[in-house]
């Protein structure tokens, strides 16, 4: 969430950036303000009578030793009555706090600089192209239908298993998937993101604290019993493992890597765009994440562009590089870069990952700061990046390596698959 100290000094500036998202942020901002005005004028009053109350306190000692019962009676009446008014003051001081968070959640990260102006997708910028789209014969097949010429993907019997959305790879299938999680994961380590293994199930603090809860409750699946939700992504496990850490600075960038399954609900998707591998509930995911310096974080979301880049290269895939406008950022974004692969089969590009940086959006939330030598703790810069979202890169490559006797395997994949070809 935005900081109230940002939103007091720079006011005028977060309601221009906050533009970009095609709202007017003017009355959300100013009862922020308002609500935190509340909340310091009880603590100033608290305050005050508190040092009454000490007063008071002092001079009962010795009224009483002065022989003046009578006036350290009322000395003692006024404390009692002083320390009433304190705690009713603590509790609309309670209040105030909880409704200047609750107020905060509902507000978006302000968008950077760069972030272009623009309502949705249309308006996003294209900042590169890279990779040949290869030219495929009249006979060429969408991914839904190879799965199944080649017994691959069952969507089916993920149905008859649990519902739409959950399908079950199969054979070849299943060992191209675990191919292309090895080698993500075998190139963010060398990288120097360091491998971890996180749980699939996160808290309700977990979801605050990476921005899922509240603005994504309804997309999430939730365990009513157990008060946890299955995450949708593996980047709310890895940032929740600072949270409420103090960092030391020279330990900056700290990098992490995992792969999860990640679980969404997507309610309300529906239609051509959702067939197949194009939207599931459940899906495989690589994610890499940076607790970084701000001053370095926007040279590091670059940096993990590049990466995510190289790993597409390196796959061979066709696809492009979008900077999102402020219309179609995440609501915890500060800025994304968005990478789609080009299917040939279904003539539309495919989103395969969101490379963003978050700012202190997230760390505030999370409590998450960094301390460089006796200086006061400040908080970091959070970023986040698929690398990759596995659905969509399988269908790249099942449509745009198909070939008239079966679908070829990107040379990169060939050692961990231990075949070349599915036919």
């Amino acid at each position: 969430m935005l900081q109230i100290q940002y939103l007091k000094d720079h006011k005028e500036e977060a309601i221009s950036r906050l533009k970009k998202r095609n709202i007017n942020a003017e009355e959300a901002v100013t009862k922020a303000l308002e609500l935190d005005e509340a909340r310091r004028k009880a603590q100033q009053q608290s305050d005050q009578l508190l040092a009454e109350a000490n007063t008071a306190s002092k001079m009962i000692g010795s009224l009483m030793q002065s022989g003046k019962k009578e006036e350290a009676e009322a000395a003692k009446a006024k404390v009692t009555s002083i320390k009433e008014n304190i705690k009713q003051l603590e509790v609309a001081q309670a209040e105030a706090e909880q409704q200047l968070l609750q107020h905060l959640y509902t507000i978006p990260n302000a968008p950077y600089s760069l972030v272009p102006e623009g309502k949705g997708a249309e308006d996003n910028q294209e900042v590169r192209q890279s990779g040949k789209i290869p030219e495929l014969g009249n006979n060429n097949l969408p991914h839904w239908e190879l799965t199944t010429k080649y017994n691959l993907i069952n969507f089916e019997l993920g149905v008859k298993i649990t519902g739409a959305g959950f399908p079950v790879y199969i054979g070849k299938a299943a060992k191209l998937q675990r191919a292309l999680i090895n080698f993500f994961l075998d190139e963010n380590t060398k990288a120097g993101y360091v491998e971890h293994q996180v749980p699939h199930m996160v808290n309700e603090d977990s979801g605050y604290g990476t921005g899922q809860l509240p603005d994504k409750e309804g997309q999430m699946y939730h365990v009513g019993v157990d008060n946890l939700y299955l995450i949708p992504t593996a980047e709310v496990p890895l940032t929740n493992l600072f949270r409420d850490e103090i960092v030391k600075a020279e330990d900056l960038p700290i990098k992490l890597t995992g792969y999860t399954p990640c679980f969404r609900r997507e309610a309300g998707s529906y239609g051509k765009d959702v067939r197949g591998l194009n939207r599931l509930h459940q899906f495989d995911k690589v994610e890499i994440v940076q607790i970084q310096h701000p001053e370095k974080s926007y040279p590091a979301l670059e940096e993990m562009v590049e990466h995510v880049a190289a790993l597409l290269d390196k796959l061979e895939l066709p696809y492009r590089i979008l900077r999102l406008c402020g219309g179609d950022m995440g609501f915890t974004s500060a800025m994304t870069y968005d990478f789609e692969v080009y299917s040939t089969a279904q003539q539309r590009w495919l989103e395969v990952s969101s490379v963003s940086n978050f700012e202190s959006f997230q760390s505030n939330r999370l409590k998450l700061r960094y301390r460089d030598g006796n200086e006061k703790p400040q908080l970091a810069h959070t970023l986040n990046g698929s690398a990759l979202a596995l659905p969509r890169i399988m269908a790249g490559i099942l449509e745009n390596y198909q070939v008239s006797d079966g679908i070829n395997i990107p040379k990169v994949l060939q050692a961990f698959c231990g075949f070349d070809k599915i036919s």
